[in-house]
């Protein structure tokens, strides 16, 4: 049931975060005087629609972008018509999309009111309304997580003890106990769950990090854990042990292992909230990793048809779709874990969602809001160029001409999602 409502909030957090978007497009456009006759969430047939006034509001099928339709995105060619020399495929069809772009336009009044007709400073704003309604939703759900509730930190607060030291055989962590397993020196000691570390071997213990790294450092051999159970400080002896443990730098364990002082026990993790002043850079750190995925895409999209064709395990790190990432919130919302930290990774997953379509509709081609604000600054330089050479106004850069490279990439985005939909089915990532 929880894995049910899961998968519900992240699809209406998705479908709210389509509309948001759109509703950056809208409502500045509205507001310049441009006609919009329509806002759809979704694509392909119709589930609902109203009109109200000049336009049509409705929600589609397909829940993966939405649209709002502005009459006149396209100039009128020179002379409106498709000339003789003017017959092949691809110039045919910049033709026939500037010729449906003009029938929308049914009135002299509906002329004036046409987004091509747009000075650039408006156009831009238009267009960059929906990736910034996008990134403030991000910074929000941000900020909600990191002051409201905070990033998980570890304690000196004992949340499990690990019975058996764990073997090593052929450079595989095998953990759990099996015949003639050693206990594990926190077992041995008597360390029990809630149990606080206050010191090892007579040195005062202020963090988790600190008592770790003791630990790794420890040779083997007698070992005292100065602790407090239910208010009462207590002494344990016990036994550290040295086995292959990974390597950990900078706080995180990598593939490598090494020979290490074991104790056998986990702290207890809590959320700690932050600041303010950390949100931007935090922003601003996950932007710079978001955008890095982005250029990786392409080379792991190959991984991607490997894992869905070949059986081989989805790295976690590459490209996950819509439907995978709604089954992770399933898979969040089922695990046992305490409330708190469900609705951290919910909303952190939705804001992620929203710093992900800032960039991604920032790539300046067509048919993302990247390619119309590259037209936009393409014709603000033409203009600028041609005042200074006190030539006349260029007028508005014709952006039917980039309709084959709108189509090209439109074909890559629907061929990419339609991997990513049977990879997510097939061989989806999974958490934990």
């Amino acid at each position: 049931m929880l894995q049910v409502i899961g998968i519900v909030a992240f699809v209406l957090a998705i479908l709210f975060s389509i509309a948001w978007h759109e509703l950056g497009h809208f409502i500045p456009a509205k507001k310049f005087g441009v006609k919009v006759t329509q806002y759809m969430i979704g694509f392909g047939p119709s589930l609902w629609s109203k009109k109200k006034g000049e336009t049509e509001y409705g929600l589609k099928a397909i829940p993966f972008g939405g649209y709002i339709r502005m009459i006149g995105m396209f100039p009128p060619g020179p002379d409106g018509k498709v000339r003789a020399s003017s017959t092949g495929r691809l110039t045919a069809m910049i033709e026939d999309a500037r010729n449906q772009a003009q029938e929308e336009v049914l009135t002299p009044e509906d002329e004036k009111r046409t987004f091509y007709r747009l000075s650039v400073p408006k156009k831009l704003v238009v267009m960059m309304g929906g990736p910034v309604m996008n990134l403030i939703l991000a910074f929000i759900l941000f900020t909600i997580v990191l002051v409201g509730f905070g990033t998980p930190a570890t304690t000196l607060s004992v949340s499990e003890v690990t019975a058996c030291t764990p073997a090593v055989s052929a450079g595989q962590i095998t953990v759990g106990c099996a015949p003639g397993s050693v206990p594990s020196p926190a077992a041995g000691a008597g360390l029990k769950s809630g149990d606080v570390i206050t010191s090892y071997n007579g040195t005062a213990m202020n963090s988790w990090q600190q008592f770790s790294e003791a630990i790794r450092q420890s040779p083997a051999g007698p070992a005292t854990i100065g602790i407090t159970r239910d208010g009462q400080s207590a002494s344990l002896s016990t036994t550290i042990q040295v086995v292959e443990r990974p390597v950990v730098v900078d706080g995180q364990p990598t593939k490598d292992l090494a020979p290490q002082g074991f104790l056998g026990m986990s702290p207890e993790v809590v959320l700690e909230p932050q600041p303010v002043t950390a949100v931007p850079g935090q922003m601003w750190d996950l932007s710079i990793r978001t955008a890095q995925a982005l250029i990786a895409i392409p080379s792991k999209i190959i991984g991607v048809g490997q894992a869905a064709f070949g059986g081989e395990e989805r790295d976690p790190n590459g490209p996950i779709g819509v439907v995978g990432v709604t089954r992770i919130s399933g898979d969040v919302a089922a695990a046992e874990a305490p409330a708190n930290f469900k609705i951290v990774q919910f909303l952190g997953m939705v804001a992620s969602l929203n710093l992900f379509l800032f960039l991604f509709n920032l790539i300046p081609l067509l048919p993302l809001d990247g390619g119309h604000v590259a037209g936009a600054l393409w014709e603000g330089a033409r203009r600028q160029i041609a005042r200074f050479r006190h030539r006349p106004d260029p007028g508005p850069v014709d952006v039917a001409r980039a309709l084959p490279v709108a189509y090209a990439v439109a074909f890559l985005l629907i061929g990419m999602s339609a991997l990513l939909l049977y990879a997510d089915l097939v061989n989806p990532v999974k958490i934990g």
